[in-house]
């Protein structure tokens, strides 16, 4: 049953995609320079993975977790300013959905740890932004308002939990991007947070005994997303 609702998801965001292409390839040629205007900035498909820079086997190397591919829920919009014709600037707010997942072979067993945040993206446009085929490079800063952690072992015995405003992860996560806007609506980025994606300092109390759960962890996230960057111009 989910396998269904997420093909019937993946087709009607690919008719959407297209619907939009045509109207959108249409109108890119009057975007006109020395004026703001919207973009979605939809981070729509989202592949990670986490860097593991804890002390394991062998000791002090890093290691990269199992792939995580979502799809939902992400949303955005942009504010863009071109410059000039080859040059531009974009800022503006999204919510995403970023995490990662980690097997343990003693038992079989996954968690999987996610946040949903609030994002601030400032970035830099290069290349041809009347034509709508550039590269994309900058920053931003993550704000996790929801966490959530599920626990399988043995594919079966499920736990999950979630928390919000927790304090499980940093309260800010500063990424970097870099990437390309592809004519007419496509976008391609890869994201990089260089900071820990668990709170080491993070205890609870399990029975009478004060522990720190993720006290040994060391993990970064690295982002692969597809998204869609629909304009929304004003007429010239």
């Amino acid at each position: 049953m989910k396998s269904k609702t997420t093909l019937k998801f993946l087709t009607c965001a690919l008719l959407s995609t297209g619907m939009c292409m045509n109207a959108n390839a249409q109108s890119v040629e009057n975007r006109q320079v020395n004026k703001a205007y919207w973009t979605s900035g939809i981070d729509g498909y989202v592949l990670s993975t986490a860097i593991d820079s804890r002390n394991i086997k062998p000791a002090n190397s890093a290691s990269v977790s199992t792939p995580r591919f979502t799809a939902f829920f992400h949303i955005g919009a942009n504010v863009n300013y071109d410059i000039t014709k080859h040059v531009g600037i974009f800022t503006g707010l999204s919510i995403k959905n970023i995490g990662f997942i980690e097997k343990y072979n003693n038992p079989d067993s996954t968690a999987k740890r996610r946040v949903y945040t609030f994002g601030i993206p400032l970035g830099f446009k290069f290349g041809n932004l009347k034509y709508g085929s550039f590269l994309i490079a900058g920053g931003g800063v993550d704000f996790p308002f929801n966490y959530k952690e599920k626990g399988f072992i043995d594919r079966g015995n499920k736990t999950k939990f979630n928390e919000w405003f927790s304090s499980r992860t940093p309260a800010v996560m500063p990424y970097f991007f870099i990437g390309a806007h592809l004519r007419p609506i496509v976008a391609v980025k890869l994201q990089y947070y260089p900071a820990n994606f668990m709170n080491p300092n993070y205890s609870e109390t399990v029975g009478n005994t004060t522990v720190k759960p993720y006290a040994n962890y060391d993990v970064q996230l690295l982002m692969l997303t597809l998204g869609f960057d629909i304009n929304y111009r004003p007429r010239s």
